[in-house]
C-alpha cells in the first residue's frame, strides 16, 4: 500500500511539473507576442520576453532553447491561429466560406502585423530547418485548398486544381495585405478594394455562365 502511494505521488509530480512547463511556455509565448506587437522584432529579446513574462532568462533557453526556439515557437503558433481564420467559420454556403476565409485572413494579418510579417519574412528561412514549422505553415494553405474543393464540390466554383487555385487566390490576397500593412495602397477605403478584390478572383472561377 505505501509502495503504491509513493508511486502514485511520484506520477502526480511528473504531472504538475509538465502542467506548469506547459504553463511557462504559454506564458512567454503571450509575453513574445506581446514584445512584438509593442517593440517590433528588433525588441523580440531573451531579455525582454523574459522580463514581460516574469521569469528568469534562463526560462526561455529551458523551455524553448534560447532565441531560435522563442522564434519558432512564436511562428508555429502564428500559423496555427492563420489555419483557423482561414478554415470555415459557420458560413450558410461554400462560396460565402471561401470569401469570409480571406476576409478573416486580411483580419488575421492586420490584427497582427509585425508576427504576420515575421511569418513570412524569418519564416521563410525557419522551414529550411524545422519539419515542424514547415508542416504547420502548409497547413494553413491546405484549409484554403479544402475550401476550395468544397466550393467546387457544389457547383459554386470550377478549379479542375484546387492547389493552383489556392495558390492564385493566395499570392493575390497576402500582396494585398502586404501592400495595405505598408500603406502603399492607392485607393480611398482599403476595405472595400480588399472585397473587391476577392469578388474578382472568385468571379474568375464561376463557372461559364455563371
Amino acid at each position: 500500500m505505501g509502495e503504491d502511494a509513493g508511486m502514485n505521488e511520484t506520477r502526480a509530480a511528473g504531472r504538475r511539473s509538465r502542467t506548469r512547463s506547459v504553463d511557462v511556455e504559454r506564458a512567454l509565448l503571450a509575453a513574445a507576442e506581446a514584445v512584438l506587437a509593442r517593440e517590433g522584432p528588433g525588441g523580440l529579446t531573451v531579455r525582454a520576453v523574459a522580463t514581460e513574462a516574469d521569469i528568469a532568462p534562463m526560462g526561455v533557453y529551458n523551455h524553448l532553447g534560447g532565441k531560435d526556439g522563442l522564434v519558432e515557437a512564436l511562428l508555429t503558433r502564428g500559423f496555427d491561429r492563420l489555419r483557423a481564420a482561414v478554415e470555415p467559420g459557420g458560413e450558410p454556403d461554400a462560396l460565402a466560406r471561401l470569401s469570409g476565409s480571406q476576409t478573416r485572413y486580411r483580419a488575421f494579418a492586420l490584427a497582427n502585423p509585425h508576427l504576420y510579417a515575421m511569418m513570412f519574412d524569418t519564416g521563410a528561412s525557419q522551414r529550411k530547418t524545422s519539419p515542424l514549422f514547415t508542416e504547420r505553415a502548409a497547413a494553413s494553405f491546405t484549409a484554403l485548398v479544402r475550401n476550395i474543393e468544397l466550393a467546387a464540390a457544389t457547383g459554386s466554383i470550377t478549379a479542375p486544381d484546387p492547389r493552383l487555385a489556392a495558390q492564385q487566390i493566395w499570392s493575390a490576397v497576402h500582396g494585398a495585405v502586404i501592400l495595405e500593412l505598408h500603406g502603399l495602397l492607392q485607393v480611398p477605403d482599403p476595405e472595400a478594394a480588399f472585397h473587391a478584390l476577392v469578388a474578382t478572383l472568385l468571379r474568375g472561377l464561376r463557372p461559364s455562365g455563371g
